[in-house]
C-alpha cells in the first residue's frame, strides 16, 4: 500500500456525491490513475426513492433500481446450444457481451450485451422472439 492511499473513511466520504463516486469508479477502471480519460468515463446514475425504503423491504427498493438500470428488451432462444451459438457469433464479431453462468451448477443461462448502437447488433437478434 502506498503512503498516498486513501483511508476507508476518506473513500466513503468521497463517494458521497454522484460525481465523486463516478470519479472513484473511473480511477479504479484505469488502474487508479485520475486523468482526462478518467474524467470522461461513461456513467449511469440510478436514483431511488428513499421514502419507499420506509414502507418496502430494502431489497425490493434496490430491485427497482436494478430494473431501471437494465430496462432492456428481453429475447429468448430455445436452449443452451442456441445460447452458446449466439455467444460465439457475438464474440467473432467483437460485440461486447457477458454470458451469465449460474453457479454452482455451471449452467449458462443468458447473454447480456454492452450498450451499443442498434445498427451494430440488430442482425444477431432479428430472428429471436420476445421472451413471454
Amino acid at each position: 500500500m502506498s503512503a498516498t492511499a486513501a483511508t476507508p473513511d476518506a473513500a466513503a466520504s468521497a463517494a458521497a456525491t454522484p460525481d465523486a463516486a463516478a470519479s472513484a469508479a473511473a480511477a479504479a477502471s484505469v488502474g487508479g490513475e485520475v486523468g482526462k480519460e478518467a474524467e470522461d468515463v461513461v456513467v449511469q446514475y440510478v436514483v431511488l426513492r428513499r421514502d419507499l425504503a420506509d414502507a418496502w423491504p430494502l431489497g425490493s427498493v434496490v430491485a427497482q433500481g436494478c430494473h431501471a438500470a437494465v430496462a432492456a428488451v428481453t429475447l429468448e432462444v430455445k436452449g443452451e446450444t442456441q445460447l452458446k451459438n449466439l455467444a460465439e457469433k457475438l464474440e467473432a464479431a467483437g460485440v461486447r457481451h457477458k454470458v451469465w453462468i449460474e453457479q454452482p451448477e455451471n449452467i449458462p443461462t443468458c447473454i447480456a450485451t454492452a450498450p451499443c448502437p442498434k445498427s451494430q447488433v440488430s442482425s444477431f437478434f432479428k430472428k429471436l422472439k420476445l421472451c413471454k
